[in-house]
């Protein structure tokens, strides 16, 4: 159930990058309302990643949580800003998701 925790955890990460991301480009009501949507992806994500620790290690859960918001942020930049794909970025993207799997499996087995 930890696990699961923390990937949602690394989901509301990609939210407050996101929010944060569309604060910067609005003014007005607009921007203050993806504040108000940073501040809440944070504090959840937050909360989510203690959670998740109680029972995991925090130096995994750390990286598997950073880990999981990198690529998710990397996809929404990708999709939603329009930052550039070439394959170098993939590739790394790629490294990174084995990583977090990686990190996974040694973890789960000790």
């Amino acid at each position: 159930m930890n696990w699961i925790l923390l990937i949602i955890a690394g989901l509301f990460e990609v939210g407050f990058a996101t929010c944060l991301g569309k604060a910067k480009e609005t003014v007005g009501t607009t921007s203050i309302a993806w504040w108000v949507g940073f501040f809440a992806c944070l504090s959840i994500s937050m909360y989510l990643l203690y959670r998740a620790t109680l029972t995991l290690p925090i130096g995994t859960a750390y990286a598997v949580w950073t880990g999981v918001g990198a690529v998710g942020t990397v996809l929404v930049g990708i999709f939603v800003f329009k930052e550039p794909v070439f394959f170098w970025r993939i590739f790394f993207l790629c490294t990174l998701i084995a990583s977090i799997i990686g990190l996974k499996y040694v973890s789960a087995s000790h």
